[in-house]
């Protein structure tokens, strides 16, 4: 086995940064590298694969949680790989769960864009003023005209603006877990 790389190496030959390579030394997700006789950690090929496995893991928005699980499967490969299964079965899941909550928040932003067609003053742009404005919250019951069809939500309230920020950053800090 070589280990010849020192970081700065390992680092360009994965894409990574160097200092994401020591937060995932810090984080059990690399093994430790050998030393060299000036105390330089020198990184092998096993380095540059495990980091790509990693990377790639992190592109699919895979949390650091679930890419351990991974490695402790790839590094026993005769175990039965259902459980690999039904980690990307969740995986799937969350990510179909995020994309409905995009899909949500995109047709909002066209709502709220639709209230403005042409340049004109500020004090009379209406998704200033629509956002601006009170709204009904997320528990509140949707309007509807006359005939029953619901009326369009132009905006969204701040209490459903807070809620929407904290699943956002609830689900990156679990993502980075």
């Amino acid at each position: 086995m070589n280990h010849s790389l020192q970081i700065g190496e390992l680092a360009k030959r994965t894409g990574c940064l160097v200092e994401t390579i020591r937060y995932y030394e810090r984080e059990g997700l690399l093994p430790n590298p050998v030393r060299s006789k000036g105390n330089y950690r020198l990184f092998s090929d096993i380095h540059v694969k495990r980091l790509r496995f990693i990377r790639h893991c992190r592109s699919l928005d895979m949390t650091l949680k679930e890419i351990r699980v991974l490695l402790r499967f790839r590094d026993t490969p005769d175990e039965n790989c259902s459980e690999v299964n039904a980690l990307l079965d969740e995986h799937i899941e969350h990510v179909s769960e995020r994309i409905r909550k995009l899909k949500l928040l995109q047709e909002e932003l066209r709502g709220l864009r639709s209230l403005c067609r042409r340049a004109q003053a500020i004090k009379d742009c209406r998704i200033l003023q629509s956002l601006g404005s009170p709204a009904k919250g997320p528990d509140d019951q949707d309007q509807h005209d006359q005939s029953g069809r619901p009326l369009r939500r132009s905006y969204r309230s701040k209490r459903a603006k807070a809620v929407l920020v904290r699943e956002a950053a609830t689900s990156i800090q679990t993502r980075l877990e």
